[in-house]
């Protein structure tokens, strides 16, 4: 117990590094909170140095719960736009392309190449070889084509 009775701003700015290290290995935000709390304890330590070791631990914990749910509420959303949110979803990024179909779709649902990649598609009625198709969504990885004019 005594060494709580010495602790230090120093201390603090550890406990801070140590938060932001952790988080770094992915803690998902939960520890920007008690780690911009502790830079804020060393500071006020710094220039009370008088404060008690209950109170540090208790302005640590109110001001943890404190950051942790501004971060949450406003600067979590933040990281999530994209200037390609559909990078990823390949199905999307063919929506609108039209492709010669290189086999007869009977009932409407076969496989189609585009690229190096064998899709499934669905389209409303049969489709011969040879037509231009639009691809005009997606269900999954089945793509949704239609007759192209």
């Amino acid at each position: 117990m005594d060494f709580l009775n010495t602790l230090q701003p120093w201390h603090w700015l550890i406990v801070a590094f140590l938060c932001l290290g952790l988080e770094a290995l992915g803690a998902g935000g939960f520890l920007l909170g008690s780690a911009a709390a502790a830079f804020l304890l060393a500071a006020v330590l710094w220039l009370l140095p008088e404060t008690g070791w209950a109170w540090q631990l208790v302005w640590f914990a109110v001001g943890s719960l404190i950051f942790t749910v501004a971060y949450w509420k406003f600067f979590r959303g933040v990281n999530e736009k994209s200037d390609y949110p559909q990078l990823n979803q390949r199905a999307a990024q063919l929506i609108g392309r039209v492709v010669v179909l290189e086999n007869d779709l009977p009932g409407g649902q076969g496989k189609i190449q585009i690229g190096d990649t064998l899709w499934s598609v669905k389209a409303v009625g049969h489709l011969e070889k040879g037509c231009p198709v639009i691809i005009t969504g997606a269900e999954g990885m089945t793509l949704l084509i239609d007759r192209h004019s």
